[in-house]
């Protein structure tokens, strides 16, 4: 339909799913008893978003603890800690992998095994509407990882780019047919010497590309970027060539759109939900913001979905959030 929506990956991380993944490591459980709930939980967040009438569904990401050390954990070359703690936001910490070797998919053979593609492909059997497979990109997982200083970072990103190939090619194989590949870090990285940001900005998105360029037209691919300056680099967001760019904007009232060119590639996801304050948006303040995005563009080309994932809210939050979000949006759709 018209304005699409969809949430950008994470659901609720509950005290209930971190137990079940500490029992199963300090040996509690076994790990079918852990992936016999996870099912359950991803069976439950898809319930959910049915009842709550989300046109393009997630599984919401109940098997992972962060979005960068969960792919550290199944690649080749990555080495993880359990208390190299350190703070990202607020009192929010996380544990930066040590990126030390040669990147590829746990496994044998040259291209290692899926690991996303089980949850993803449960996830699907279980609804008729599309569910989006989910990835982190490149960059993302360089800027949030110890990285080796051997090699230049250009090669480096390229390894860990043709693993994601592997992984969103079976994706598609398993008939996921559309791939997110986040990339919040990628205005993060930006050197602060003007001279040396046209190389970066070149290896940075060249990496993404060599991630998500193996996929059928018929594939579509999303990517996701967090709050920063993005007039300072809309030319290379606009490189990465997604079909889909989901980025904050509801703290902006949408003002960061007026820096989007005509010539943006990009169908575009303004979030409408800051979802770093602990509050629910009422739906009159989504239908505002999605007057305001429309204002900016042609509607054909705009989704509606929260600025970021929502692995830090709680259920109800969220639960009311979301219905306030599908209301507008058919509310706005009523009156086109």
């Amino acid at each position: 339909p018209k304005l699409p929506t969809t949430t950008i990956g994470s659901f609720p991380q509950t005290a209930e799913i971190r137990r079940h993944r500490a029992e199963a490591r300090a040996g509690k459980i076994s790990a079918e008893e852990l992936n016999g709930f996870l099912r359950d939980e991803i069976a439950s967040v898809i319930a959910l978003q049915e009842d709550l009438d989300l046109d393009v569904l997630v599984h919401g990401e109940a098997e992972r603890n962060d979005m960068v050390q969960y792919f550290a954990e199944n690649f080749d070359g990555f080495a993880t800690t359990r208390h190299g703690w350190v703070q990202s936001y607020g009192s929010r910490c996380t544990r930066p992998s040590i990126l030390f070797g040669d990147v590829k998919r746990h496994g044998d053979g040259l291209r290692g095994e899926a690991f996303t593609v089980p949850w993803s492909s449960h996830a699907q059997s279980l609804t008729e509407k599309p569910v989006k497979g989910m990835l982190t990109g490149p960059v993302t997982i360089l800027a949030w990882s110890f990285v080796r200083d051997d090699q230049p970072r250009r090669e480096t990103a390229n390894q860990v780019a043709l693993a994601l190939a592997d992984e969103i090619a079976d994706l598609e194989q398993a008939g996921i047919r559309i791939i997110q590949v986040d990339e919040p870090a990628l205005r993060e990285l930006l050197p602060l010497r003007r001279d040396e940001q046209p190389q970066y900005l070149d290896w940075s998105v060249n990496s993404f590309r060599l991630a998500t360029s193996g996929v059928k037209d018929s594939t579509q691919i999303h990517t996701h970027l967090c709050y920063s300056e993005f007039n300072e680099i809309i030319d290379s967001i606009n490189a990465l060539n997604a079909d889909v760019t989901s980025i904050e904007a509801a703290r902006s009232h949408m003002e960061l759109l007026a820096d989007i060119p005509e010539s943006f590639v990009s169908g575009l996801g303004p979030g409408v939900w800051d979802i770093h304050s602990p509050r629910v948006p009422s739906q009159d303040e989504i239908e505002s913001l999605l007057k305001a995005a429309i204002g900016y563009g042609t509607i054909a080309d705009l989704w509606v979905n929260p600025d970021c994932g929502l692995k830090t809210r709680d259920y109800e939050e969220t639960k009311q959030s979301l219905h306030h979000l599908v209301a507008a949006t058919k509310a706005i759709r009523e009156s086109l």
